[in-house]
């Protein structure tokens, strides 16, 4: 009788295991060490060892002859393990084992000592489908185990297991195979059963197993039985795996991409007629797309023809509009009573995406471009030449826009310079308070607010007026829009200093600027006055002025 690939190339020794080096390595080392713990959970996608790991396990830890953790599979307990007849190793499906009495005649069989290994396995797979109260008579048998006997759960769905038996057991989570380990493990059993392959078929193979090898393994029986000449080719694999041929691919992107409506939807009927599911063509259609994306990043591509070349002129922006489009088209083409029709009209707004695309540029915007560039050119040269006629001119720094509409007050808060100056005394009091409770407000007000004043300081105050200064002259802007802040602004002022004042909004360097023109207009002031006011005028440091009248020249 004829014996499928997955039974007859099921790993026998850990270091046979494909794509699980971790666990592999783990469970070795506990078996090496004598380290065996009474109970382990194996869980992970279908198809990627669980169920061969944990009969490798029970051959190890039972194995006389094991060598660093692996077993000799020479021995009568290894061929009575593999073969599934020693007494002591004991496999048992929870899907159709899945009741109270079940487990319950485990936990009772389980206090006997093994007959003839040295510990007594009880291998569970699918253990997600226990009942509730199946669930509860394992629990107390790993609670309490007994000597020599170890229990390997395993299951595809980890969610299912309650908390009460995962924080019992040594857990193992199984990853998905990689595409590469998979294609290169059945290269090898075709080798050794002598039988010639395409590479690509492989590739499509392990692409569709999904990480699974025991699904890579079913799909390549599959593709062995419908080759008449002992021959694994591409066209054989993509029509046992209902996928599109990558020719197929090339064409419908191909026209497409020359926004041929016509020509891509005869590809379409083309590849319907044939059979051809199409959700699978949209699921592959995703996967031509990436590989563009990869290919023109330089990456690996398993199509190497000609027009798959051609295609990569799309532009990866295109690219990944295409693939949004495809990407909410499938879902209603998997669910569509009629796929075909939906399938159509995703082909449809494919070639509208270039048309629109293509229409959004001038015709001659090479041209245009060219201009351009000469008109930037030119204009480089008359600013270089307008620099060397006027050398000062090109020192002089050149204040950028603003393109704020918020225009400063810049009487007020002269005015409000000016009352300093009268009553400085108090004016200092009013700055110092602010201040002193500038970090309390902030720490009162809301994350926005908090944000929006960050970066200004209060550099100016009198009774009914705040002054900030702003780094940030757009901040400032933002500040006197918000008509609430100043009555937020003003109701912690009356707690926390004593004053509400009105905030007045300003960029530190408008404030500087204002304060110099103060200061100007002071010692125009102070020269007006006698000569003795002149020499305290010309005493006082520049910008400070304004404090001529508070300022008393005492002679040493």
């Amino acid at each position: 009788m004829y014996q499928a690939l997955y039974r007859k190339y099921r790993s026998q020794t850990f270091d046979e295991m494909v794509g699980q080096s971790v666990i592999s390595t783990t469970l070795k080392q506990a078996v090496a060490s004598g380290k065996i713990s009474h109970a382990y959970l194996f869980s992970g996608p279908r198809g990627t060892g669980k169920t061969s790991a944990a009969k490798i396990f029970a051959k190890a830890m039972n194995c006389p002859n094991q060598v660093d953790g692996e077993p000799c599979n020479h021995c009568d307990i290894c061929r009575d393990i593999t073969s599934g007849a020693l007494e002591d190793v004991i496999e048992i499906d929870a899907a159709s084992n899945n009741g109270v009495d079940e487990i319950r005649d485990i936990r009772d069989k389980s206090t006997y000592a093994p007959s003839r290994a040295t510990y007594k396995v009880y291998i569970i797979d699918e253990v997600h489908m226990l009942s509730t109260g199946a669930f509860n008579a394992l629990l107390k048998t790993l609670e309490e185990p007994t000597e020599n006997v170890v229990f390997i759960l395993a299951t595809t769905e980890l969610h299912k297991i309650p908390a009460t038996i995962l924080s019992r057991v040594q857990r193992f989570e199984f990853k998905a195979i990689k595409q590469q380990a998979i294609e290169e493990h059945l290269a090898s059993i075709l080798e050794k059963e002598a039988i010639s392959y395409e590479k690509e078929a492989l590739t499509l193979i392990a692409r569709r197993a999904e990480g699974g090898m025991r699904d890579a393994l079913s799909i390549l029986d599959q593709a062995l039985s419908l080759s008449a000449d002992n021959r694994v080719t591409l066209a054989i694999a993509e029509e046992i795996t209902g996928s599109i041929s990558l020719r197929a691919l090339d064409e419908y992107v191909y026209h497409i991409a020359q926004k041929d409506a016509n020509s891509a939807l005869e590809n379409l009927e083309t590849i319907f007629d044939s059979g051809k599911s199409m959700s699978r063509l949209a699921t592959d259609l995703l996967v031509y797309l990436r590989d563009l994306l990869v290919a023109k990043a330089g990456g690996s591509s398993s199509s190497q023809t000609e027009m798959f070349r051609e295609n990569m002129s799309l532009d990866n922006d295109m690219l990944f509009e295409m693939i949004d489009t495809v990407t909410k088209q499938l879902g209603v083409i998997k669910s569509a009573s009629q796929p075909r029709i939906y399938a159509e009209m995703m082909t449809i707004q494919l070639v509208e995406l270039t048309e629109m695309r293509t229409s959004a540029l001038p015709e001659n915007v090479a041209e245009e471009l060219d201009s351009l560039r000469s008109e930037i050119t030119e204009l480089k040269q008359e600013m270089e030449r307008l620099r060397t006629q006027n050398p000062k001119a090109s020192n002089t720094p050149v204040r950028a826009k603003s393109n704020f509409t918020y225009k400063v007050d810049r009487a007020k808060i002269l005015t409000i310079m000016e009352e300093t100056v009268v009553d400085s005394q108090k004016s200092r009091e009013y700055l110092e308070a602010l201040k002193s409770a500038w970090n309390e407000i902030l720490d009162s007000i809301s994350v926005q607010d908090r944000a929006l004043l960050r970066g200004s300081e209060p550099v100016l105050a009198n009774s009914e007026n705040a002054i900030l200064a702003f780094d940030a002259a757009f901040n400032a802007e933002q500040a006197m829009k918000r008509s609430d802040l100043n009555a937020i602004f003003g109701n912690i002022m009356s707690k926390v200093a004593g004053f509400s004042p009105n905030i007045l909004a300003v960029g530190r360097s408008d404030f500087n600027s204002i304060r110099g023109e103060f200061a100007k207009q002071r010692k125009a002031q102070q020269q007006d006055q006698p000569a003795e006011d002149n020499t305290l005028d010309a005493t006082i440091p520049e910008n400070f002025h304004f404090l001529a009248d508070k300022i008393e020249l005492v002679e040493d």
